[in-house]
């Protein structure tokens, strides 16, 4: 679907990024991801076909995207991350406005607004006037305008951003939504909210990639396996022998009320499929009920602290 080959972007005498390579397939939902200044949003305005790329590559579904005309880039939809929005207009007055401005029909956006409306789940404020709205309402503003012409590639420049935890869970809804229907490509700076969303994660540091692949594959580059705690019935010698069997190591483990038992375990790198999958099937098969299974709190933000750290 994707494909972006040695990419770089320089403003002036400063880079911003250099040497970027990777690939996206259709309807993967991938995340951009580094500290403030990482080369994200420039990355992000170049596959939008805002920024002319200095050196390198990119390709949509075969075509350059440099050389591609305006309907090719139709095919695009971006959210840069302050939403330019019509504060004085309706929710659907504007993204409505935006379908005609992107080259759709009047009967064809009017034909499509109610989807979109709710697939941004904007129905209910459809008819309020922008500027009365939250911070998170505008932002959904932002991506109703952003597919109201049915692109391909969705493109979300730190959707997540200043959104209290109420509506990250509902972002977070819109986003996968999002993502039965088309290519996303999200940024942020939060590894723990952007992994609840994505397929794959892309982490840049100082306009260069330092590393790209699933939550598991990023633990292990990052010198160690996932550590999660499960909380599951059974009998112990069960339980030992479905951890054992997927080479998972009991960190602790203690009896609670009820007849369960909390296991803090190191997951190990696994070279068939996730290891987490892996660990609650060992247990099922072994008659043990998984009542829950949890990241271990802050281990995410470890791994994305130690690959984002200072260029030397």
């Amino acid at each position: 679907m994707i494909t972006v080959e040695g990419l770089s972007h320089w403003y002036g005498d400063r880079r911003a990024v250099e040497g970027l390579s990777f690939t996206i397939q259709q309807h993967e939902c991938v995340g951009l991801l580094g500290l403030n200044g990482a080369g994200k949003s420039t990355t992000m305005k170049v596959l939008a076909g805002l920024l002319v790329p200095t050196g390198g590559t990119v390709t949509i579904d075969g075509a350059d995207l440099v050389n591609a005309g305006a309907d090719f880039r139709a095919r695009i939809g971006y959210l840069p991350e302050d939403p330019p929005l019509y504060k004085e207009m309706t929710v659907r007055e504007f993204v409505g406005y935006c379908g005609q401005l992107k080259g759709m029909k009047k009967k064809d956006v009017e034909a499509r607004l109610d989807g979109v409306l709710a697939l941004a789940q904007l129905t209910a404020r459809q008819h309020q006037v922008i500027g009365e709205l939250s911070h998170g309402y505008r932002k959904r503003c932002g991506i109703a305008q952003a597919i109201i012409h049915s692109p391909s590639v969705v493109i979300l420049d730190e959707p997540i951003s200043g959104l209290d935890p109420k509506q990250i869970v509902e972002m977070r809804q819109v986003i996968r939504d999002l993502a039965k229907g088309a290519t996303v490509i999200i940024s942020s700076h939060i590894l723990s909210e952007i992994s609840e969303t994505c397929d794959r994660l892309i982490v840049l540091n100082g306009g260069k990639i330092v590393a790209q692949g699933t939550e598991a594959e990023l633990a292990a580059s990052a010198g160690g396996g996932s550590r999660v705690t499960v909380v599951v019935r059974g009998e112990l010698d069960a339980i030992a022998r479905a951890i054992g069997a997927t080479g998972a190591k009991v960190v602790e483990q203690r009896e609670e009320s009820g007849g369960l038992i909390r296991a803090h375990l190191t997951l190990p790198q696994s070279a068939r499929g996730d290891s987490r999958e892996n660990l609650v099937k060992a247990l099922v098969d072994n008659n043990v009920g998984v009542r829950r299974m949890i990241e271990d709190e802050g281990e995410l933000e470890q791994i994305f602290l130690g690959l984002t750290k200072e260029v030397q």
